[in-house]
């Protein structure tokens, strides 16, 4: 068995009650008492200490609390009671049944809304799937365009403890819709050429007292004649095909004139087939109350308050109007729907996680209403690819999409003549090309010397920092003859370069060319020697 508790807990949920008031405690002795309720009050769970929440439940029998029930957030009496040391529950008071306390019974869910039904909810349109509906709920459905279309099925399901009491209506094409095939109910097109009507949530066409009704059964004449048949009381009506020449082929017309209430009835158009449409009438002197506007912005222009009758709402430029902007005056004498709001017109925020998916992307300005404008950026490393900057437009979309973010790269350095890389691969190259900040570092080969930065990195701006060095030829230093120098003396000669060879006194070289730096590198003599004067003296004589 399940604690108590719990149980307890689980009724709430299921009927989608919460206690939004203080609850009421009748005390009565028993024998068998339950332990404390765990009630949700104002929406949130009560703790123990809560001076409207009792502790001690022994002699507690019944628990009264407001409750908030449906989608509408209904509010109820509601009660739960101790019985055999568990609490069963809860029973709400049902306003049907002259307030007394019944059993919540299971909620009806709606899973698909054809998408020519019109559904209505205590003067509320439901839009959309997944709305829970309280036991005794009844919906008003209709087919969005009256006359063009056929409901098939009750106007009018109700919840019966968890299930529709009978299968949720459809509506069928007509006969303008099909291109007048014979197997089709004829379209019916209402005209108002004087006074003022309304179609009502569950497809009635209410007029006010006075006015002119044309019901135009569309069908081709060609094929033969539909019928008009009527349950008004008042029995004849005009019927007949159009006069005028380009509707008198497809147009058969019935008309109420000065409608009266003894009016009020179901005018059927059946084909030659017994194919039927029908539009079902109701006129009463229905008067709704005057429209009271409050918001700021809002502005509405009201035709009257006469059944029928319109009410239009307008915002001005940068604002859009939230709720329906087209009321009517309905049979119920309540307008269709509630005023509505007007409400800034905002675009899809871009300042959270899911706002920008690209991770590199960034938003350097962000302002999401109407004439706003989202300026990005990138992080390091990459640059925009796309507009930097998207506007928020009247329609609450931005003016394109999200630039993105590309990484910025640098092409391959080009390699000197007889030059190489030091260092080939750096971080972030992809493909031959380098990313942002990326080092290569160049050297030359045997005795070419480098000319030019020996480092270059890769810019933000795409293009390396130096252009590439280059590998000129080079004669190192050839040295010091013993007993002599050489002039000039340096690190390193260009070609064309020549060394003059000095010898100490007393010595002297025998040389017939100096030594020239040729255009590969190297020298064109060895380094010739300095030799003693006297010795290479005597060994001339010694010739002579």
């Amino acid at each position: 068995m399940r604690p108590k508790a719990l149980i307890l807990i689980v009724l709430l949920t299921c009927f989608g009650l919460h206690v939004n008031g203080s609850k009421e405690v009748q005390e009565e002795v028993s024998l068998e008492f339950c332990s404390p309720p765990k009630l949700i009050l104002n929406g949130s769970q009560t703790e123990a200490g809560d001076k409207r929440v009792h502790s001690d439940y022994t002699q507690v029998r019944e628990v009264k609390f407001s409750g908030s029930i449906g989608p509408l957030g209904e509010q109820r009496l509601c009660k739960i009671k101790c019985i055999a040391g568990q609490w069963v529950g809860p029973l709400c008071v049902d306003q049907q049944d002259n307030g007394r306390f019944q059993p919540l019974f299971r909620n009806c869910k709606l899973d698909h809304i054809n998408p020519h039904l019109l559904i209505t909810f205590r003067n509320v349109t439901i839009r959309s799937t997944g709305w829970d509906f309280p036991h005794g709920a009844k919906l008003q459905m209709r087919c969005r365009e009256l006359g063009l279309y056929k409901l098939l099925g009750t106007s009018a399901p109700q919840c019966q403890n968890g299930a529709w009491n009978a299968r949720l209506p459809s509506c069928v094409p007509t006969t303008l819709l099909t291109n007048f095939t014979e197997d089709a109910p004829p379209s019916i097109l209402i005209r108002i050429p004087s006074g003022s009507a309304s179609v009502e949530p569950g497809g009635e066409l209410a007029a006010f007292p006075g006015s002119t009704i044309h019901l135009e059964c569309i069908f081709s004449r060609r094929i033969g004649s539909p019928d008009w048949t009527w349950t008004s009381p008042l029995g004849q009506y005009l019927t007949g095909w159009a006069i005028a020449p380009e509707e008198r082929d497809w147009k058969y017309r019935l008309s109420i004139y000065y409608a009266k209430p003894q009016d009020s009835g179901t005018f059927t158009c059946a084909t030659p087939r017994g194919i039927t449409n029908s539009i079902t009438l109701h006129v009463a002197a229905i008067h709704c109350e005057p429209i009271s506007v409050s918001g700021m912005h809002l502005s509405v222009r009201v035709e009257g308050t006469r059944l029928g009758h319109m009410a239009i709402f307008q915002c001005p430029v940068g604002f859009f109007v939230s709720g329906e902007a087209n009321l009517t005056c309905q049979a119920s004498g309540k307008w269709s729907a509630a005023v509505p709001k007007c409400e800034l017109v905002k675009c899809p925020s871009l300042d959270t996680p899911e706002g920008i998916p690209e991770p590199h992307l960034h938003l350097e300005e962000h302002n999401n209403s109407f004439g706003g404008r989202a300026v990005f950026g990138c992080a390091w490393g990459y640059r925009l690819q796309g507009p930097p900057g998207i506007e928020c437009e009247l329609d609450g979309n931005w003016s394109g999409p999200l630039p993105k973010c590309v990484p910025i790269q640098c092409p391959p350095p080009v390699l000197p003549v007889n030059g190489h890389l030091i260092q080939s691969e750096a971080p972030g190259m992809d493909g031959g090309r380098y990313a942002v900040g990326s080092l290569v570092q160049f050297a030359c080969e045997g005795a070419y010397k480098l000319e030019g930065e020996a480092s270059i990195i890769c810019t933000e701006m795409g293009v390396w920092s130096h252009p590439p060095p280059f590998c000129k030829p080079r004669c190192s230093y050839i040295g010091e003859p013993k007993n002599g120098f050489i002039s000039p003396t340096k690190f390193s000669y260009d070609p064309g370069d020549e060394l003059e060879i000095i010898c100490n006194s007393g010595f002297e070289t025998e040389i017939e060319e100096r030594p020239r730096c040729l255009p590969d590198g190297k020298w064109s003599t060895a380094l010739p020697e300095c030799l003693d004067a006297t010795l290479s003296n005597s060994s001339n004589s010694t010739e002579v």
